[in-house]
């Protein structure tokens, strides 16, 4: 997954090239990529991705009016702690610098990351993609699904985080009182926008001849009724899920408890007080002073709800999967007991 350096790393290059980046303060309402970028993104997974590895890379771009426009892109190199000189932040900006030598759109719109089962929702993300934001408003981060991929139908999103998550962000306040103040739940954190890909007239026309040539037989395996792992394995991330969300509520029901205990002993000590200052009055002697009661009893800190809401949007996202998955098993099973019925 990505790492909170890698975090820091794209918010200082945004940062460079902001004053570079295209003006405009509508929001991004349709992301166009071109069909090269796609190829680009596929093939940086399958030289680099092995398992649950996650690969990432740099958008580039323009925009244009409401729409964001995808035309370029190139992966964040591969490497290990042994390379202590490599400085990511030049490389990209020489990256972009030398694509601006050769009349290519070199402008950061944005970064892309691959995802393991769809396993995305994460605070590392969430950190990269405000830095990015932040930066550049029109800028979004497209998550490619190599696994549902190679079922047979392209998995790429793009995602930007809402404008009431980059306030909540801006004030670095993840309190539940400052959450509920904003509204913030895990169905409002990210907005998915629409996605077209786009490619030339003569790439169009080599689509049309390739699917032509393409014999039916090859595509028998998409009826296939077998069940695959990948719904073994998204059930079983989910159930993962399911635990931590489990903790995690142990943890705050917990705070409650100790939070309920606390305003007990302040009453207790209040009203202890109020009988000795009335026992000091009956004998004629100067009542206690007031004293903060803060002091002796410290605030307790509640724990952060953020993390909550990113295991409940991963949950919410595991269980679309799933969904999806089964909907598509469903069909060919309804399918096949139709044509059952029909031959008998």
């Amino acid at each position: 997954m990505a790492s909170r350096k890698e975090a820091v790393v794209a918010g200082s290059v945004v940062a460079k090239v902001k004053s570079k980046a295209a003006p405009g303060d509508s929001a991004v309402k349709q992301v166009q990529i071109d069909g090269l970028v796609v190829l680009k993104i596929i093939k940086h997974y399958q030289e680099e991705g092995q398992g649950n590895e996650v690969v990432q890379g740099v958008l580039l771009g323009l925009v244009v009016d409401d729409r964001l426009e995808i035309t370029n892109c190139f992966p964040f190199p591969q490497h290990t702690e042994d390379d202590a000189d490599f400085d990511e932040v030049q490389y990209q900006m020489e990256m972009m610098r030398s694509l601006r030598h050769v009349n290519i759109d070199h402008l950061h719109v944005g970064w892309y990351q691959s995802t393991y089962y769809g396993s995305f929702v994460t605070r590392a993300l969430l950190d990269s993609q405000f830095s990015y934001q932040h930066a550049i408003e029109e800028s979004v981060v497209l998550i490619y699904d190599p696994i549902k991929t190679a079922q047979g139908s392209l998995s790429l999103k793009a995602y930007r985080l809402t404008p009431k998550l980059m306030e909540v962000c801006k004030e670095k306040d993840f309190s539940p009182e400052a959450l509920k103040k904003a509204s913030i739940a895990y169905e409002n954190m990210f907005e998915e926008v629409p996605i077209v890909i786009k490619n030339s007239y003569l790439i169009n026309v080599m689509l049309w001849e390739l699917e032509k040539k393409s014999a039916v037989t090859d595509r028998h395996e998409l009826l296939s009724l077998a069940s695959s792992n990948h719904l073994g394995k998204s059930l079983q991330l989910l159930m993962d899920r399911v635990d931590e969300m489990s903790q995690d509520i142990v943890k705050y029901n917990t705070y409650l408890r100790n939070v309920s205990k606390q305003q007990q002993q302040k009453h207790q000590y209040q009203q202890r007080r109020q009988q000795e200052n009335l026992q000091r009055q009956s004998r004629g002697e100067t009542p206690l002073p007031e004293e903060d009661i803060n002091k002796i009893f410290k605030p307790l800190q509640p724990p952060a709800r953020m993390e909550s809401l990113l295991i409940a949007g991963q949950i919410n996202t595991y269980a679309q999967n799933i969904k999806e998955f089964t909907a598509q098993n469903l069909g060919k099973l309804f399918m096949a007991q139709a044509l059952q019925e029909y031959s008998s």
